[in-house]
């Protein structure tokens, strides 16, 4: 089980977000404060593995209280949860496991949680990597493990994830030798895949697919045998 804090100087967000975190059988004792004193205060009186913590709060925000705890020699997991986003590459230099926008969705809120389940089962995972992207004139950080697949753009690659795609400057052929180790596979001149994220292979009339984050997408002849191989290996079979 997952002892929490959920820190936010409003409230109605603290109860929101302890309602959704009591929803999720991983989940254990929930701690509210409305303050960062109230939260460090909570630290001290608590066994906490995870703060929920909403970044912009009086005197000492989220981001100081996670400088304060990465102290710890066994801190506790941090999640950000915030209306900006700006705040990601502050928030991913203080090794923040996720970060999460307002208004905080269910699905996106318990995949913090799997995360956070992951780092306690062992403590000694490497921390994810992470990739800067820019949009829209704001610098972001997104880890690798959101990218379900990646599509070629010229000397351009597109990283789509559940809820948007990047552009950076990398071409899918140094992502594919790049990436190979954390389970990406190439599936099509213009694709590379990640294979945790596949939810089915389809096969008809002589040419193959598969289907990944609800999106369909064409395996070639050339890549084919590697394909069948991974997922046989995963034990993912093809559908006629």
């Amino acid at each position: 089980m997952v002892n929490v804090v959920v820190a936010d100087d409003e409230a109605p967000a603290v109860e929101a977000l302890a309602y959704l975190l009591g929803q999720d059988s991983r989940i254990g004792e929930i701690h509210k404060a409305t303050s960062g004193a109230e939260a460090l205060r909570a630290l001290e009186r608590h066994d906490v593995d995870a703060l929920f913590l909403d970044i912009h709060m009086p005197a000492l925000n989220g981001l100081d209280i996670a400088k304060v705890i990465s102290r710890f020699s066994r801190p506790p997991a941090v999640v950000f949860v915030t209306a900006d986003e700006d705040k990601a590459l502050q928030a991913f230099e203080l090794a923040a496991v996720d970060y999460l926008l307002k208004p905080v969705r269910a699905d996106r809120l318990a995949e913090s949680v799997r995360r956070i389940c992951e780092l306690m089962e062992d403590g000694s995972a490497a921390k994810p990597e992470v990739i800067t992207v820019d949009q829209g004139g704001i610098t972001k950080m997104i880890r690798r493990d959101e990218i379900k697949y990646v599509q070629a753009q010229g000397d351009y690659a597109r990283l789509h994830t559940a809820d948007a795609s990047y552009l950076i400057r990398v071409p899918l052929n140094d992502l594919e030798r790049q990436w190979a180790d954390a389970g990406y596979i190439r599936i099509h001149r213009s694709y590379l895949v990640a294979m945790d994220q596949i939810q089915q292979m389809r096969m008809s009339a002589g040419r193959a697919s598969i289907l990944v984050g609800g999106a369909e997408l064409p395996v070639s002849r050339r890549h084919l045998p590697a394909v069948r191989d991974k997922l046989g290996a995963t034990r993912v079979r093809p559908r006629g």
